[in-house]
């Protein structure tokens, strides 16, 4: 039996039917609607869509808090979900048995499973995107700790009293190691254009597209100074974290996803050496390495689909 897998971002709600090999052999994107009984109407009709009158399991993905069961949103950031029994509310609207999951988990299992951590059985993912998204293999198998709810390593705090964070408290590495966090280091870089490295950032910040993470990346390829310090700070910020990841899990490697990722070595580079200085007893002991992520837009829609697969039908 295949698996659908629904992931549910801010713009844009991406679902596939999913094979036992990790492939989607049949998509279906929409946009994500406003309203959240649009939003649920819409993934109930795309599980539909998709099943084209088959038998199948649905796994749901989305940015969020989950419980334990995977049927309940604690909370979501972007979407008005406050404990909302969204596996509940799904399978009353498609009669298919459905999972919820985290969007980090589901696209880190994704990986974990077909990806750049395939074959191996401790894995942590980041990803950098807007925010820093996290996920945590131990022997095979998601952390979620008593309540749901671990990995969300993009609020492991970072900088005591630092920048502000949209979870509420201050200093987190979502605000220093982010697409958004890129976007700030370069404007701030840009500033100093007239006696500094920032005069390709300032030119690029006067023009129509502004310092869009594609433009950012765009220099960065292009060898500007003032992009690669911009990059190399996030790359600095993420990696002593996992110097702290690695002390309490450690994973065999790290998978880096997320937009910024698409930098590849540029980014993992300095992210090793600040992970060097941050890893205890580094040089005396085995330690994790660095990957990009290969699924990039489809760990989402495959790990999700896997999970539910793995719940309904691998389990019973």
């Amino acid at each position: 039996m295949h698996a659908v897998g629904i992931d549910i971002g801010g713009t844009k709600i991406a679902g596939g039917i999913v094979d036992e090999n990790g492939d989607i052999i049949r998509r279906s994107r929409v946009a994500t609607p406003v309203d959240v009984a649009e939003i649920e109407a819409a993934v109930a009709a795309m599980v539909t869509e998709l099943a084209a009158g088959e038998p199948v399991v649905a796994g749901v993905a989305a940015a969020g808090f989950i419980d334990r069961d995977r049927s309940r949103v604690y909370f979501a950031p972007n979407i008005a979900w406050r404990d909302e029994p969204l596996r509940e509310r799904l399978e009353a609207l498609t009669g298919v048995p459905v999972l919820i999951e985290n969007d980090a988990n589901a696209a880190g299992w994704a990986e974990y499973r077909y990806g750049a951590g395939e074959d191996l059985r401790d894995v942590v993912m980041l990803t950098l995107g807007t925010g820093v998204g996290g996920a945590v293999v131990v022997d095979g198998a998601l952390l979620r700790g008593g309540h749901g709810v671990a990995a969300e390593l993009g609020h492991m705090r970072l900088i005591p009293n630092g920048r502000t964070c949209g979870c509420g408290q201050r200093g987190c590495l979502e605000v220093y190691g982010s697409g958004r966090a890129l976007q700030q280091e370069a404007a701030e870089i840009a500033q100093d254009a007239a006696f500094g490295i920032g005069a390709g950032l300032a030119a690029a910040a006067g023009a129509p597209e502004g310092l869009s993470g594609e433009v950012i990346s765009r220099l960065v390829q292009q060898g500007d100074p003032g992009a690669l310090e911009a990059l190399r700070r996030i790359a600095v910020a993420v990696g002593t974290a996992c110097g702290s990841f690695a002390a309490i899990l450690d994973p065999e490697r790290f998978v880096i996803g997320g937009g910024v990722s698409q930098l590849g070595e540029v980014l993992l580079a300095p992210m090793r050496e600040a992970f060097a200085d941050a890893m205890p007893a580094y040089g005396s002991r085995p330690v994790a390495d660095f990957a990009v992520a290969r699924l990039t837009n489809d760990a989402g829609v495959i790990g999700v689909a896997d999970l539910a697969r793995r719940r309904f039908l691998t389990e019973n």
